[in-house]
């Protein structure tokens, strides 16, 4: 049988962390920024650890 492939979007989107947690970057930081406040585009700042029912699916695509 071969090997499963890795979801390529996934791949570019997600990372794993040293005890196995998916991390993910926050959305809606690319455009349309003039009409939010600094303090909601501070918000949208830095990485997130996804909940672990997003986290069991993403590992499918990862193939983890």
């Amino acid at each position: 049988m071969p090997k499963m492939k890795t979801h390529s979007s996934a791949k570019k989107r997600f990372k794993v962390t040293g005890k196995g947690k998916i991390k993910h970057f926050q959305a809606g930081k690319r455009h349309l920024l003039r009409k939010r406040s600094k303090k909601a585009k501070t918000r949208l700042t830095g990485s997130d650890i996804l909940s672990k029912g997003d986290a069991n699916r993403v590992r499918a695509l990862l193939c983890i």
